[in-house]
Formats: C-alpha cells, sequence, structure tokens
C-alpha cells in the first residue's frame, strides 16, 4: 500500500486552520492512490498545547474536530494526533493520543505512554500516561502506533535511559511488525542527526520498518523542523520529508521504497532556516505582519534584519537608527547600507536630545557623581523607548538583537537594547553569529564586510569595545556552553578548555548574577540543546558558591 506522511505546520488551537490542512493533506493524499496518511502529534491541536488542555471546552472542540476531520476524508485511512479524556488516579484530566481515522468515524486510539520532563518539556504537567497499548492490523501488518518519546528509550541506543519501560519493544514482543510513530519533535543544532540514528538503531535491532511523521513550523520559542522519515529493516532511510517547509511524501508499504526529498544541509544552513521559520511563525501566528529592528550598524543587529527580512519580506520590515554622542559616522553609514541591500525601510531618529533630556532632569539627584554604567543604560533606554513608540504606532512588533553571549553574562541592558516582543538571536552564540552572517553573504553580500570586520562594541562611551568588559568571544562562548548547556564545574572546564580559571569563574558569575535579567527577556527562538528561556529554570534569589 502506498502510505503518505503529513508533515504540516498547526498553530496551536487553531482547531479550524489545523484540520483544513489535515483535510486538505489527506484529500491530496488520497488523490495520488494512497491508502493511508500520518499526520504529527497533537496535529489538532496543535502542540505544545500546555496548559490549554485544562479548558473542557478546548478538550472538547478537539474531539469535535477530530470527528469531522474523520467524516471529511473518508476514503483514506487518517492518524492525526489530539488530545482524549484520562480515566486515571494521577489526577489528570487527558491524554496525549493518537486516533485512527476510518470510513468516517474514530476506529482506533492510542495514548502516549512516555510522557517528556526535561528541558522544554513538561508533559506529566498536563497528561496522564498511557497503562497500557495496543496493535491494530493495516494492509497485512500489525502496526504499532507510538507518539514521540516512545520511541526514545531503546535501550541499544541510549547509555542511560530515562524510562524503565520501552513501549516500542513491548509493542514489537506483542507481535508488531511495522513501527509507526507520529512526533513534534523540536529542532537543535544536531538532532535531525540524532533523530535518524535513533530510528536505525529501533529498525536494526527489532527488523521492522520505522516511520516518522514529524510537526514542522515555529511555535512559540520551538521551531519543529519536519525532516520526517522511513527507514527500512536494515535501518536505512528509504523515503525523507525536507526540514523546516510543509511536505506530502510517498512510500510503499511492501517493497519499502519511497521519495527522497532534499534536506536542508549543515549546521548553519539549517539554523538559518530555523531562525527564519520561527520568526515568520511567532510574528504570524501572533498577528503580527511588520517588524522593527533597531539598527546600530553592528553585526547582531544585521543579523537580525537580514533574518526578518527573509521571513516576512523586506516590504515589511523597518529598520531604526538611532544614533548616539558616541555612534561613530561608520556604524551609521553601516546601517543605512544594509537597509539599502536589504530593501528595508530605514529611519534615523537621533537620540541626543532625549540623553541631554534625562541627564538634566537627573542632574540635581545626580550631583557630585561621576558618570558611569547609569548614563549608558539611558543611552539604551532611550533607544528602547523609540523602537517601542514606533512599534505602538504602527502595530508591528520590534525584534531584539542580543544574541546568546551577551545574554548569558547580562551584557544587555533591561528596558533599553532587552526590550521587544521576540528575541531572534538569543540562542545563538556570539561566534555562531559571526558564522552565520558569512553563510548569508556567501549566498548574497547584504552585510556591510566593515560590520562583519569591525571589533563589536554598544558605543555608549569613547573608544568602547565589548572586548573591555567580556573576554574574547571564542572563550566566552566556550565557557558558555561547557557550563550553560553541559553544567560544568569551573574546574573542569579550565581544564577541558585550558582557560584560565579565574576567566572562567568571572563568566559564571557574571552568568548567575544575570539571571533577573534573562527571565524578564522577550522569547527567544531555541536552536541548541540548551536555551535560556523556560526550558532552563533556576532560581534569582540564589547564591553561587563556586
Amino acid at each position: 500500500m502506498k502510505i503518505a506522511l503529513g508533515q504540516i505546520n498547526p498553530t496551536v488551537g487553531d482547531f479550524s486552520g489545523n484540520a483544513a490542512k489535515i483535510v486538505a493533506f489527506a484529500r491530496q493524499a488520497k488523490a495520488a492512490d494512497a491508502g493511508l496518511v500520518l499526520f504529527p502529534e497533537l496535529s489538532v491541536c496543535g502542540y505544545p498545547p500546555r496548559d490549554l488542555v485544562e479548558r473542557p471546552s478546548f478538550v472538547a472542540r478537539n474531539r469535535e474536530i477530530t470527528e469531522q476531520i474523520a467524516k471529511e476524508t473518508a476514503g483514506i485511512a487518517v492518524i492525526c494526533g489530539l488530545v482524549t479524556p484520562a480515566h486515571s488516579s494521577t489526577g489528570k484530566s487527558v491524554m496525549n493520543s493518537a486516533a485512527l481515522l476510518q470510513e468516517g468515524k474514530i476506529a482506533f486510539v492510542q495514548s502516549k505512554m512516555l510522557l517528556p520532563t526535561y528541558d522544554v518539556f513538561d508533559e506529566m504537567r498536563n497528561f496522564a500516561p498511557a497503562s497500557a497499548q495496543e496493535l491494530f492490523p493495516f494492509c497485512g501488518n500489525r502496526m504499532a502506533l507510538t507518539i514521540c518519546e516512545d520511541a526514545w528509550n531503546d535501550k541499544q541506543f541510549w547509555p542511560k535511559r530515562l524510562y524503565t519501560v520501552d513501549p516500542v519493544e513491548a509493542l514489537i514482543q506483542a507481535g508488531g511488525n511495522f513501527v509507526l510513530n507520529i512526533s513534534a519533535s523540536p529542532f537543535w543544532i544536531g538532532k535531525r542527526e540524532l533523530r535518524r540514528d535513533m530510528l536505525a538503531s529501533i529498525a536494526r535491532q527489532h527488523k521492522v520498518p520505522v516511520v516518522m511523521v514529524n510537526q514542522v513550523g515555529g511555535n512559540d520559542s520551538l521551531v519543529f523542523d519536519g525532516s520526517s522519515l522511513v527507514l527500512n529493516r536494515d535501518g536505512q532511510v528509504i523515503a525523507q520529508g525536507k526540514s523546516f517547509a510543509e511536505d506530502l511524501i510517498y512510500f510503499d508499504s511492501q517493497q519499502l521504497t519511497g521519495e527522497m526529498h532534499e534536506q536542508i544541509a549543515g549546521d548553519d544552513a539549517s539554523v538559518y532556516s530555523a531562525l527564519v521559520l520561527g520568526t515568520r511563525d511567532y510574528m504570524h501566528k501572533c498577528g503580527f505582519q511588520k517588524a522593527i529592528v533597531g539598527l546600530s550598524g553592528g553585526i547582531d543587529s544585521a543579523l537580525t534584519a537580514v533574518i526578518a527580512a527573509n521571513a516576512v519580506g523586506p516590504e515589511n520590515v523597518i529598520g531604526v537608527g538611532m544614533p548616539g554622542p558616541y555612534s561613530s559616522q561608520g556604524s551609521i553609514d553601516d546601517a543605512r547600507a544594509l537597509a539599502n541591500n536589504l530593501g528595508i525601510r530605514f529611519e534615523l531618529l537621533s537620540i541626543n536630545p532625549a540623553y541631554e533630556a534625562y541627564r538634566q532632569i537627573l542632574q540635581p539627584v545626580f550631583a557630585g557623581r561621576k558618570e558611569d554604567v547609569t548614563e549608558e543604560n539611558i543611552q539604551s533606554r532611550a533607544r528602547g523607548m523609540l523602537l517601542m513608540s514606533l512599534s505602538n504606532k504602527f502595530g508591528a512588533i520590534v525584534l531584539s538583537t542580543g544574541n546568546k553571549s551577551e545574554l548569558g553574562v547580562g551584557y544587555c541592558t533591561l528596558y533599553g537594547d532587552m526590550v521587544g516582543g521576540l528575541a531572534v538571536i538569543s540562542d545563538v552564540p556570539k561566534t555562531l553569529v559571526y558564522r552565520l552572517s558569512e553563510y548569508v553573504n556567501s549566498r548574497r553580500a547584504v552585510i556591510p564586510q566593515a560590520t562583519i570586520e569591525k571589533p563589536p562594541s554598544a558605543e555608549l562611551r569613547p573608544d568602547q569595545k565589548d572586548s573591555d568588559s567580556l573576554p574574547p568571544y571564542d572563550v566566552l562562548d566556550a565557557v558558555l556552553e561547557d557550563y550553560v548547556e553541559e553544567s560544568h564545574c569551573a574546574e573542569r572546564i579550565a581544564g577541558d578548555r585550558g582557560i584560565d580559571l579565574e576567566t572562567v569563574r568571572r563568566v559564571i558569575r557574571m552568568v548567575d548574577r544575570a539571571e533577573y535579567k534573562r527571565q524578564q527577556a522577550a522569547p527567544g527562538l531555541k536552536i541548541s540543546p540548551k536555551a535560556f528561556g523556560y526550558g532552563r529554570r533556576f532560581p534569582i534569589a540564589a547564591k553561587s558558591e563556586i
């Protein structure tokens, strides 16, 4: 039988829109003579729904729409993800489930057994786990229907397992000979390769075909890459979907041959695609059509503007240069040149009058005190005020431009350069910012070379450079990777990396002290295994002894 994978981009809570996608893809698959089409985890309601599942009306609408989909897709079997009521002693009212829709009705339901609670996942908060799993017959096979994490506990692949049971193994032992997995597996660097290798291990170990359809698109901080896969009994990929785009992929369940759609290769290209998709979906799913980016002439704001223009079109992006008393003419020229290269609207608004007004207002209170970081922050906050004023007037979202290195150590100003509705590159370390900028220019030279080559500077005091306050970015990013993503101690980082121990300790102290800033920051797009945000939960009022 020809089977299709419907790799769609759902929106959380958009039942009508999600149903329309499912029905359209199912009808297209039926027209191509497919007998079954699979859709991602919780595709009916969108993933992750989080606490929305606590609303009875949400759960009821979810069921109603699923029954409607079943009626509108008669003639082809459909598997889709939905929320179902739970009858559980855990006190949770719903389960994360998959339904087989046949002949206009819900014919079979299987719920998720393994509920992740690490990193960005907190499914035990919302769902009850399945107490049992069953097979269902289809096209001459005994199908093992699993949901995302259910396939992530293979003892042959993971040196340390998170759960005591392996749903895939149990279903195979019960006679299953074909594994289906519907997923909402977010992207991070290296995730696609890990996912493929893990699924290949299951296929080889149990000598069964493995099918995984994955969600695509951005929902809040998470970006889902799609990259759906079908593997034969030897673990070889025989069909695959595109990365970072909706897709419909076909394969033959008996011959185990299928379509191989081209995926984006390379970390830099993949990260860039993830940021573009995440920005586009965050804006559009939140109801924004236009974006505002403060252009300093530096590399961070340049990369953010390029991503925005690629995401929603240059006609929908406004670049704002906001020179202050210490801004160089070169930075102003670079900001204007970038805007011209991108074809975005450019406005130049000096903060000097506002800065001087604030200083005059504060002068009686500050009398006798030397100028310090206070005056630097006034400049940054004046810029933030201008950006948010433009946002209010034009109904456009401000995209903040801080990178992960700065956010990590607090080298940013609350209510200043941190203002905005989305922090596009807040999970991109500075060294990766440079790589992505080179990647952008390799496609079309839009970022001025001077922006890439000049020493990074906030330009908030005379001759200021980032290196006045921070270690070199290659050193800083190495420490942040080990401390934030791996939770290594200072001594281990210093030893493994060959970095001075006191430098490592200084960076760690800066990271810990800046927690209060990060918890007030705009949501950012996750592209690393451990991003700042709700996947990294640390107290603010805590003492760090290192």
